[in-house]
């Protein structure tokens, strides 16, 4: 490993990391650059067993030993050693664990290419923009066994920071990608013969314990967005639609727990 002390905040080595909070800033900077930030020891391991490239790390003195493993498969990228105050003038909040990785996204993968036989359900996530949301969607599919989650073209980024905290790293567990024709590619899962079943309140729509019953042997789950949720046209376009049963005068869920609710009772 290179260990890199550093003392000042405005040190132009350190550029990927600032100003973390600002997420307008961040989006450009990473789509520039192609990086994305993974903070916490677990969260930077994860990213590293899942086949990313660091670009650097930025670490707290107390994570050298911890993480030497990581560090050692990448002796020729930097390790800047910093104090936990001087982490959190740089990044913009407070840097809890004091470890931050920056690493190189990956190529996307077109989706013909995901829809390999072992893919037996997939979430798709439409115009959902809170990051807290698309990590706690993700932490729910890799927890229930989904096999592919697909984020429409306006969904935010599950590689943000926020996105990849929230889901524990396990948006680098399960296998996704970014739609680039939304509906329109609901119908090339339809002729991989997945049914689509939009998660909304509708007139016509079956209960979730009924989609359950169906056993389809290929599904498609469609949540949509915070507050308005799914359009009209991506209704027109699924196969079912589907809500959950509620009680005590509540009308709906935060969509990732709606998320996680079908996820479980669509189970294998």
């Amino acid at each position: 490993m290179t260990l890199v002390p550093v003392e000042e905040a405005g040190d132009s080595r350190l550029a990927d990391y600032v100003r973390l909070r600002e997420v307008s800033l961040r989006r450009l900077l990473e789509e520039e650059h192609g990086l994305f930030i993974a903070e916490g020891d677990k969260v930077i391991r994860r990213a590293a067993d899942a086949g990313y490239e660091p670009r650097s790390f930025l670490l707290a003195p107390r994570w050298l030993d911890s993480l030497q493993d990581v560090l050692e498969k990448w002796p020729d990228k930097p390790v800047y050693v910093v104090s936990e105050e001087l982490a959190e003038q740089v990044t913009g909040f407070h840097v809890h664990r004091g470890a931050l990785a920056s690493y190189k996204r990956l190529p996307a993968v077109p989706l013909p290419d995901l829809l390999t036989d072992d893919v037996r359900r997939i979430a798709i996530f439409d115009e959902i923009v809170d990051h807290t949301n698309v990590g706690a969607g993700f932490r729910a599919a890799a927890a229930l066994g989904v096999g592919l989650v697909l984020v429409t073209p306006t969904c935010a980024d599950p590689l943000y920071r926020r996105s990849i905290k929230v889901s524990m790293g396990t948006v680098f567990q399960v296998p996704w990608t970014r739609l680039q024709s939304w509906p329109g590619d609901l119908r090339l899962l339809q002729d991989n013969g997945y049914v689509a079943a939009a998660m909304a309140l509708a007139d016509d729509s079956i209960t979730l314990d009924e989609l359950a019953d169906r056993k389809d042997d290929k599904l498609a789950l469609i949540f949509g967005t915070e507050g308005h949720g799914l359009k009209p046209h991506v209704l027109e376009q699924a196969d079912l639609t589907v809500r959950i049963p509620m009680a005590g005068g509540v009308d709906s869920l935060n969509v990732a727990s709606s998320a996680a609710v079908a996820f479980y009772a669509t189970r294998r």
